[in-house]
């Protein structure tokens, strides 16, 4: 059987490694052994903060909401229970965007949450 000399395939990934590397700062982008712990770490940090990102725009449109309510004299948390109450299913994203951009539109859904409220 012949010999299989691997030094081409270890050079590319090598290569692939330092490449993912390239704009650490000193060794990290030109050196195969501390590239590896700087790309590895990093893509850690990708992954966890992929799904952290997910909470903290919940976070962000929750206030934008709240401070939406409070101008009209309501909380968040009761406007929230005022929608269910009323049967309107929006989701936190759009409600904040309606905060935000469209004031009187989000005038009406907090008097349709303040009448299902009122109603209970």
């Amino acid at each position: 059987m012949a010999r299989v000399k691997r030094g081409v395939t270890t050079h590319a990934r090598h290569q692939e490694m330092v490449k993912l590397g390239s704009g650490y700062r000193g060794r990290a982008s030109t050196n195969f052994r501390i590239a590896i712990e700087k790309v590895e770490k990093a893509l850690r940090y990708a992954y966890r903060d992929r799904r952290a990102k997910k909470g903290e725009f919940r976070a962000l449109w929750i206030q934008r909401i709240n401070a939406g309510v409070r101008e009209h004299g309501l909380t968040y948390a009761r406007f929230i229970n005022g929608l269910k109450l009323a049967g309107i299913e929006l989701d936190r994203k759009s409600l904040s965007n309606l905060a935000a951009t469209e004031p009187v539109v989000f005038k009406a859904l907090v008097d349709k949450a303040q009448a299902a409220l009122a109603a209970k």
